[in-house]
């Protein structure tokens, strides 16, 4: 007799929900004949260029879309799936979800790090960079954190423009550049004629940065951020307001919530997913916004209030930590189970 299985999901409960009301048809989506349709997704509206762009009908990554929607045909096998998520955050789509299945939001499934003043080493290749170093020697709350995550890659134009907008706007800056990933066939990005002058008070350009170490450090203001789920989570659940760039996949649909729902967010714009360029004015614009002024400091109250609703989630008695236990619980009950990732 084979084991019993339970399926860990590890982007959003709102992006779960898009899937699933995709394979089993609950809603209508984006197709051939209806490019543009909007969709209702729970109760959010998500515009044709939110909805998870695998399964978008222009999407060049259709076949990731694929990939993953084979998986929803083994749904009815686990016994429950664990989400990346909690309770507080996603209520309304574990709520809708948990109308089809068993499923146990326990996020977020990463330990809150401890800022410290030492320089953090993982390996030869992988170095800090003296990050923390430099960050502690910054104000409290001003410096801008941009990084993109280990896959995406911008363009050399949308970067110029990053770095024209960080120049225009003086705002002080950690900027994770990352040399282009092996196989893609592109040069290094080269950044524009005086830039590393006239930014020398104010800013930082590395290749690597302990992510977590920095989001949790108090000079940082601001996420410049891919949305990627993992670094959603992480900023959400250190408090770190964001300003949303997505590339592609569920990026999109998590700057959605970002901005929108959860209101920690600013949209810096689609730009890489909508294959265009976000002008140095509107980084500028958006710089500014996320860091000074009134909007600024209502993303940081939001993104507070979700800091320490993440906290209470998997402290003692807490949703996530309850679901978690629940499950050890079950996983005694039933003898040998399998945890399948997707």
């Amino acid at each position: 007799m084979g084991s019993e299985a339970a399926m860990l999901w590890i982007q959003s409960s709102a992006v779960f929900t898009a899937y699933y009301s995709y394979f089993y048809k609950l809603v209508s989506f984006p197709s051939d004949a209806d490019p543009y349709v909007d969709v209702q997704l729970s109760s959010v509206v998500l515009k044709h260029n939110e909805v998870p762009d695998f399964l978008h009908p222009f999407s060049p990554y259709r076949f990731l879309g694929t990939l993953i929607l084979e998986q929803f045909k083994n749904l009815s096998k686990p016994f429950c799936v664990l989400v990346d998520s909690f309770e507080e955050l996603e209520h309304d789509y574990i709520d809708y979800l948990s109308k089809f299945l068993d499923i146990r939001p326990v996020g977020p499934l990463f330990k809150t790090p401890i800022a410290t003043g030492t320089s953090d080493i993982r390996g030869d290749f992988m170095k800090s960079d003296d990050c923390i170093e430099w960050l502690n020697s910054r104000a409290p709350a001003s410096v801008v954190y941009i990084s993109f995550g280990s896959i995406v890659y911008l363009p050399q134009e949308q970067v110029t423009e990053i770095a024209h907008g960080l120049l225009n706007s003086h705002v002080s800056f950690l900027w994770v550049l990352k040399p282009p990933p092996k196989g893609y066939g592109v040069p290094p990005h080269v950044l524009p004629d005086g830039f590393f002058e006239g930014t020398r008070d104010k800013g930082k350009v590395v290749q690597w940065s302990p992510q977590e170490e920095v989001l949790a450090h108090p000079s940082v203001a601001c996420f410049l951020t891919h949305c990627g789920w993992n670094s959603s989570m992480e900023a959400l659940t250190l408090g770190m307001p964001m300003l949303t760039f997505p590339a592609w996949g569920d990026q999109v649909t998590n700057a959605k919530f970002l901005v929108d729902v959860f209101g920690v967010g600013i949209k810096l714009g689609y730009g890489h997913a909508a294959k265009k360029v976000v002008s140095r004015e509107e980084v500028k614009k958006c710089l500014l916004e996320a860091t000074v002024g009134p909007k600024a400091e209502e993303l940081k109250q939001n993104s507070f209030k979700w800091k320490k609703a993440a906290e209470a989630a998997v402290a003692a008695n807490g949703s996530s930590a309850r679901n978690l236990d629940a499950f050890m619980k079950d996983i005694k009950k039933r003898g040998a189970v399998g945890v399948n990732e997707i």
